[in-house]
C-alpha cells in the first residue's frame, strides 16, 4: 500500500476510531521507551521526565496514560509476565509432559538473565505483593496445567496442587537468583533448574504415603 493510499486511509477514519489508535500508539511508545530505560539504567532512572525526554513529548502527555512512576512500572510488570506466559506457552508445544516441564524451568531461568531488571520489578517490593501475584497468575496458571498433566501422566496423587506449584515456583525463583551471581551464571542456574525440578518430581513419584 502507497504512503498516499495509507494516509487516505487513515483520515477517512471515524475521528473517535482515530483518536483511540493515536492513543494506544502513544501508550505503546511511552512503555517501549520505559522498558529501555528499565533495562539499561535500571528502575531508578525510570522517571516521567525521563520518558517523555526520551519520545519527545512533554511530561503531561505521559500523565494523561500513567498518573505516576507507580503506575508505569505496574504496567512494566505485567509486560514482563505476559513475556513469560509468552515463553512458558511456547514451552508447552514440546513433545512429552517431562520436557515440558524442564523447558519451564530452563525458559523461567534464561529469562531472568536475560530480563535482569525487568525480572527485579516483577519479584521485587517496588510494586504491591498482591499486584505483582495478579500479574504472575498467568503464567502459574500454565505451571499448574503442566504440574497436573504431569501427576496424571505418572499417576501421582499431590495432596496439594497449589503448593506443589508454588514449591517449584519458588525454587525456579532460587535458581534465576542464583544465576546473577557472577560464580554461577544463567547458563549454570538453567542446568540446575532443570535438575532442581527433576529432583523434586522424582521425590513425588517416590514418595510413600502417609501413615493415616
Amino acid at each position: 500500500m502507497s504512503e498516499d493510499s495509507t494516509e487516505a486511509k487513515w483520515r477517512s477514519m471515524p475521528t473517535n476510531t482515530r483518536r483511540a489508535r493515536e492513543r494506544a500508539s502513544t501508550r505503546e511508545r511511552i512503555i517501549e521507551a520505559a522498558l529501555h530505560v528499565l533495562e539499561t539504567d535500571g528502575v531508578a532512572a525510570l522517571t516521567i521526565r525521563r520518558i517523555a525526554s526520551d519520545i519527545e513529548y512533554s511530561a503531561p502527555v505521559v500523565y494523561q496514560h500513567f498518573a505516576n512512576k507507580d503506575a508505569l512500572v505496574l504496567e512494566l510488570v505485567a509486560h514482563g509476565h505476559r513475556l513469560m506466559l509468552a515463553e512458558f506457552r511456547r514451552a508447552t508445544e514440546e513433545p512429552g509432559i517431562d520436557r515440558r516441564m524442564m523447558r519451564i524451568a530452563s525458559e523461567y531461568v534464561r529469562f531472568a538473565g536475560e530480563h535482569p531488571h525487568l525480572y527485579e520489578v516483577m519479584n521485587g517490593a517496588v510494586v504491591d505483593a498482591d499486584e505483582r501475584r495478579r500479574a504472575a497468575e498467568p503464567a502459574i496458571a500454565v505451571l499448574k496445567d503442566l504440574l497436573a498433566t504431569w501427576s496424571d501422566a505418572h499417576d501421582v496423587v499431590l495432596a496439594d496442587s497449589d503448593e506443589a506449584c508454588e514449591i517449584i515456583w519458588g525454587t525456579l525463583y532460587g535458581m534465576a537468583s542464583l544465576g546473577r551471581l557472577g560464580t554461577v551464571g544463567t547458563e549454570r542456574a538453567r542446568r540446575l533448574a532443570e535438575q532442581a525440578l527433576r529432583t523434586i518430581l522424582l521425590g513425588w513419584r517416590n514418595a510413600l504415603p502417609e501413615d493415616g
